[in-house]
């Protein structure tokens, strides 16, 4: 009897693996096929997941207390024409390649070895975003569960939340897509309804909760370099401006599944809206509204100095959700789990996608993308542990200038110098240096070289890289011509 279920489990086995692996490798490290390409709507799906989170409104609560609404506003809106701009000229080519954003950069701008540059630059970062909100999810069960932080509740939480992100991503872009959609739909529906009750139970109209100035006292501005609207208006973008960069990369990851470029930019364009504008003055108008009864509870309940009460409501994204929980209570809690849950899966997604470029790059290991999902998970881990998400931290800041880099020597490739060089090998090259240098020039220029006297660094990354990538492919590290067949 026992031998006869093996057996049969065994045929099952059989009939169903080949099935089972190529979900799972999902295209990984190959082009999508044209049939299994979808339309703007399953993409949106993505991309708007990926924003739809704490931590983003987060930024926008930061951007709104420092700068005021309608300068937040009008920073949103260059953030997200920057950000969109992008998009679109890499929806074509996510759409024509079929390729994730690092692979891409294998044929566009860095060369085969050369991408592995782009998995750091990307990978890190999307791998810092898993652990700094597993850590959000970890602190948000602990206030509303009331437990304690030790090393059961560490294990039992952070264990059953990286089996969680395992197992819904590894079946690939169908399964993500389902469950990012379901979770989107709630997680508006909630937040819908808790932005109607901070604002009832805090007593403020719809009026004033949106119009509002800057919340910081001049020398809390002045100590952050602020004296100006100008310099509100440079801090609210260059905080904006960075997610938005990393959407239109994003882009790729889930647009190499898209129809046509129009579907593709479509989506990028849907969830850049939503991160620039929509999340960010939401985030705004809830902390602004709510920060009275926080510094109550920071005071009252948690025995804090009210100096220090109102340090907090700004301190970080876990602000956020103890507010939402402080108002709504489990359907509070319900909105930090939708929120985050949906995001943590795509953040998988797109950091296997990161990695697995990485080790086939450099050494030309191709375990499976499952390997690659769990290997994600593991790193986030070891940041959470290991005492180095202060580097994610730093490395946040520098987001925008290396993102929009990287991008415009993808772009500048594709559209101006592959044009004139139609005289050379095709062979793609194994690292592309005028990629490379063109990259860390642009980021030295922008955060340290020009940042006293043009202090947008995004706009000095772009030029900078749209001047010296094609100066130095089409001269100094122009490919080899092609042997001339006799």
């Amino acid at each position: 009897m026992i031998q006869r279920f093996i057996e049969c489990l065994l045929n099952i086995y059989i009939m169903v693996e080949p099935r089972l692996s190529a979900i799972i490798e999902d295209h990984a490290l190959e082009r999508v096929p044209d049939g299994e390409r979808e339309n703007w709507v399953k993409i949106s799906w993505n991309t708007v997941g990926l924003i739809t989170t704490l931590v983003i409104m987060f930024f926008g609560a930061v951007v709104c207390f420092v700068a005021g609404v309608k300068i937040a506003l009008l920073a949103g809106t260059v953030s997200f024409v920057i950000g969109s701009a992008l998009a679109w000229a890499l929806a074509r080519i996510s759409v024509e390649t079929g390729l994730s954003s690092t692979l891409i950069t294998r044929r566009y701008g860095l060369g085969i070895r050369g991408s592995a540059l782009a998995s750091v630059i990307f990978g890190f970062l999307i791998v810092g975003f898993l652990a700094v909100e597993n850590g959000l999810l970890y602190r948000g069960f602990l206030f509303f569960l009331e437990m304690n932080d030790d090393w059961t509740s560490r294990i039992v939480l952070y264990g059953s939340m990286t089996l969680t992100w395992i197992v819904l991503t590894a079946f690939g872009f169908a399964v993500v897509t389902r469950v990012s959609s379901v979770m989107i739909i709630g997680f508006l529906l909630v937040l819908v309804w808790m932005v109607f009750v901070v604002l009832s139970e805090a007593g403020a109209g719809l009026a004033q909760g949106l119009f509002f100035g800057s919340q910081l006292e001049p020398a809390a501005l002045s100590a952050m370099g602020i004296d100006s609207d100008f310099k509100k208006f440079i801090f609210a973008l260059n905080l904006l401006v960075g997610p938005a960069c990393a959407l239109a990369l994003n882009t790729a990851d889930f647009g190499r599944y898209g129809k046509s470029t129009g579907h593709v930019g479509t989506a990028a364009t849907i969830a850049i809206f939503f991160q620039s504008l929509v999340m960010m003055l939401i985030g705004g108008v809830v902390m602004k509204s709510a920060a009275p009864a926080m510094v109550t509870y920071f005071t009252d309940v948690a025995g804090m100095p009210a100096e220090l009460a109102r340090q907090q409501i700004l301190q970080s994204p876990d602000s956020i959700a103890a507010t939402f929980m402080l108002f709504g209570g489990v359907i509070g809690f319900l909105l930090m789990i939708l929120a985050q849950a949906k995001a943590q899966v795509l953040n998988n997604y797109s950091s296997s996608l990161c990695i697995a470029n990485f080790f086939d790059a450099l050494f030309n290991w191709r375990p499976g993308r499952l390997t690659f999902v769990i290997l994600a998970n593991v790193f986030a881990l070891a940041m959470l542990y290991g005492e180095i998400l202060h580097f994610v931290e730093t490395w946040i800041k520098l987001l925008g200038v290396l993102l929009s880099a990287l991008a415009t020597t993808i772009i500048a490739d594709y559209y101006f110098v592959r044009q004139r060089l139609s005289d050379v090998a095709d062979e793609t090259d194994t690292v592309n240096w005028a990629g490379i240098s063109a990259i860390l020039a642009a980021v030295f220029c922008a955060h340290w070289l020009f940042k006293p006297w043009q202090p947008f660094e995004v706009l000095t990354s772009i030029v900078c890289v749209a001047l010296i990538y094609p100066a130095l492919r089409l001269t100094v590290f122009r490919p080899a011509v092609k042997a001339v067949q006799t």
